[in-house]
């Protein structure tokens, strides 16, 4: 199950980067603290047992990903994906039209919170939505759970511009939010 969610962790994050940046084959290194990846292991691994899982991933994974390289440092992993990924990626999944339509909403200047939900109300009606008083961020917004989307959607107004941040339940949970 730990590689599984991994896997669709990494797939989503390059389907968010193509959104942003559009397609280009090339490698990615995408950064997870450690605590990040015992949550998708159900684990409580330290740092050498969590690299010498990581260096296990599955076949099929290799196949779809390429051969995913993992390093760390202290408590901080790099997953080292080469082009083959970004290549699978855009070629054989679906694109996420919900992350596209959000980003380019947040290209714009001037946008409000009404704006945002109103994305979020086209794929769900039961949203849910709290408001955030850490200074890191002002609002969040979740599907309902019956929904394939399991993140914490975390908004900020700069003022002229509005910035989001995608967290797993666990690890938003961890930062206290």
């Amino acid at each position: 199950m730990g590689f599984k969610r991994l896997e669709k962790n990494l797939i989503d994050i390059i389907k968010e980067e193509q959104a942003k940046l559009g397609f280009r084959k090339e490698e990615i290194r995408l950064y997870y603290p450690l605590i990040s990846l015992n949550h998708f292991f159900e684990a409580d691994d330290d740092v050498d047992e969590m690299q010498t899982r990581l260096e296990q991933f599955p076949e099929e994974v290799k196949k779809k990903l390429g051969d995913i390289c993992v390093t760390h440092k202290k408590d901080r992993f790099c997953l080292h994906i080469p082009e083959q990924g970004s290549v699978y990626v855009h070629e054989h999944m679906a694109e996420n039209e919900f992350i596209k339509k959000l980003v380019e909403l947040m290209m714009n200047h001037g946008i409000k919170k009404e704006d945002i939900l109103a994305i979020f109300q086209k794929e769900a009606k039961d949203i849910r939505v709290g408001d955030m008083h850490n200074g890191e961020f002002d609002f969040w917004v979740r599907f309902p759970e019956e929904n394939e989307d399991e993140y914490y959607y975390c908004f900020k107004d700069e003022g002229c511009h509005m910035i989001y941040h995608r967290f797993l339940p666990e690890d938003y949970a961890d930062f206290g939010f």
